[in-house]
């Protein structure tokens, strides 16, 4: 009996490659982080979910796990290509602040997103503490490979071999995005300092061997991720948006700074896998910024959702996959983890009518590994064969469709013969991989109950506890009553839940 080995689609060959460490024993992973200058958009946490799902079945397979993502703090400009106005800059206007304070409170909202997410502690390096060890790279590697010009010091993508070959983009249309600055020797050639302007000051601004100014916004990512994981180091994340432009020139500048070779070695773009995952899409054009109605993970939780089912909502889609999000799928993603924690809940009042104490779990969450998960003394086999699945189909390229599934047989009635305990430490163990929380929810913390609700949870629970005595009591005028009162303050109460009534808030 063996496990199965990782393997994941590497974007640079298109292929699936078995994961071999550069370092025994350990993974090193770095993460594209946000810019933050605003709240972020839950299409950019689906990419934190999917790394953060990709770090747990790394130490699932029993690598030390280390995990950087970034803060872009120092301001890009406007689009991925090096154009327009700065992120930072913009936002401090704005809103009367400084770039720092900016900096500092959406970093802080993005951390508590995460958490909310229940993504594991990772590093989160910002890049204005790296911006004398960016200017030191820039130094490097200018003579070989930069070219200045007016508005900054610029990279020559014909300088190393196969540029863009990670986006198939080898021709100037597919590089069509990038900035048109005058005097630029090929049209994929990108900033790795922006001079500031004559007559402006800006306040993110450092003095350089080429004037005063900021970093370019690929450099810190390249710079950041030798510093702390060294090249080359194992994966490299990041959304599908950035395989076109920011993760090729990422590469350009990693191999300026090693070496030229090409990129039939993957080693020599920094790291040896490149994965990418696809993106979140909202078809109504409802949920934008410009809209208003900003559809971020706060909105989620005002609008009565737990966060955890938007983590299930993703999970339940491959991070390759395309994944359409819509009101009604969320609330069907809440409906599947709501099933999944009252199974858990029967499983450990199962567990308490043989024992004389509550279940206590056998396993610590993020320090057990497959083998030792298996080495635990289930009463049968079938427990071997649940975590034997999950290794298979979360080594088969993170295929965490088939793992949740899993987790919906061992709850079903297929396997009652298996005992409460067996069947509870596998799910701890499929949980330590997918982090739904799946031991510590309760189905009172998945109720829907948006922020703008009338009434409250103690005012509905006393309505509810009435209208079971009225039925009990074969009062059904006043039980319909009731009924009718909780509704008409947007209360639905559901008599066909078998572990009692339940009810959510419209």
């Amino acid at each position: 009996m063996t496990d199965a080995p990782l393997k994941l689609l590497n974007s640079l060959t298109r292929q699936l490659e078995e994961f071999q460490p550069v370092h025994p024993g350990e993974a090193r992973v770095y993460s594209c982080g946000p810019t933050v200058y605003n709240y972020q958009h839950i299409g950019n946490m689906r990419a934190y979910v999917f790394a953060d799902t990709l770090g747990r079945v790394l130490q699932w397979k029993g690598y030390k796990l280390t995990h950087v993502i970034n803060i872009t703090d120092v301001g890009h400009l406007t689009s991925d290509a090096d154009e327009g106005e700065d992120k930072m800059e913009k936002m401090a206007a704005r809103e009367g602040k400084s770039a720092w304070d900016i900096a500092k409170f959406y970093q802080q909202d993005f951390e508590r997103d995460l958490a909310r997410l229940n993504v594991q502690p990772k590093q989160h390096p910002r890049a204005t503490e790296y911006v004398e060890a960016m200017i030191a790279w820039g130094e490097r590697i200018a003579p070989e490979h930069c070219y200045e010009l007016e508005s900054g010091l610029y990279f020559d993508v014909s300088t190393v071999a196969d540029y863009g070959r990670l986006a198939r983009a080898v021709t100037e249309d597919g590089e069509g995005r990038i900035e048109s600055v005058e005097g630029k020797r090929n049209a994929a050639d990108f900033a790795i300092w922006r001079k500031t302007p004559p007559g402006e000051t800006r306040q993110m601004e450092w003095d350089s061997p080429w004037g005063k100014g900021a970093p370019g916004w690929h450099l810190e990512c390249s710079v950041m991720g030798e510093a702390l994981l060294g090249f080359p180091f194992d994966i490299h994340t990041g959304g599908i948006d950035h395989r076109e432009i920011h993760h090729p020139n990422e590469i350009a500048q990693n191999q300026a700074y090693c070496c030229t070779n090409g990129l039939d070695d993957a080693r020599n773009s920094g790291a040896k896998i490149w994965m990418h995952n696809n993106f979140l899409v909202e078809r109504s054009g409802k949920m934008s910024k410009s809209s208003g109605e900003f559809l971020r993970l706060q909105l989620l939780v005002d609008k009565g959702f737990h966060p955890l089912a938007y983590r299930m909502m993703c999970l339940q889609a491959h991070y390759r996959s395309e994944l359409e999000f819509s009101w009604e799928g969320l609330e069907a993603a809440l409906v599947r983890l709501k099933r999944m924690v009252m199974g858990v809940e029967r499983l450990k009042a199962k567990y308490r009518e043989r024992n004389t104490s509550d279940w206590i779990p056998e396993v610590l969450k993020g320090e057990w590994t497959l083998w030792k998960y298996v080495s635990l003394k289930f009463d049968d086999l079938t427990s071997v064969r649940n975590l034997l699945v999950i290794d298979q189909s979360m080594c088969n390229d993170l295929n965490t469709p088939i793992a949740v599934s899993e987790i919906e047989l061992i709850l079903g009635p297929g396997s009652e013969y298996q005992s409460a305990s067996d069947r509870l430490n596998s799910i701890a163990a499929i949980d330590d991989v997918l982090g739904l929380d799946l031991l510590n929810l309760t189905r009172a913390d998945l109720r829907i109950r948006p922020n703008t609700a009338q009434i409250t949870e103690t005012e509905i629970e006393a309505a509810l506890a009435e209208r079971k005595e009225a039925r009990a009591a074969k009062d059904f005028a006043r039980s319909d009553a009731l009924r009718d009162e909780l509704a008409a303050k947007g209360v639905e109460v559901m008599d066909g839940d078998p572990l009692g009534w339940e009810w959510k808030l419209d």
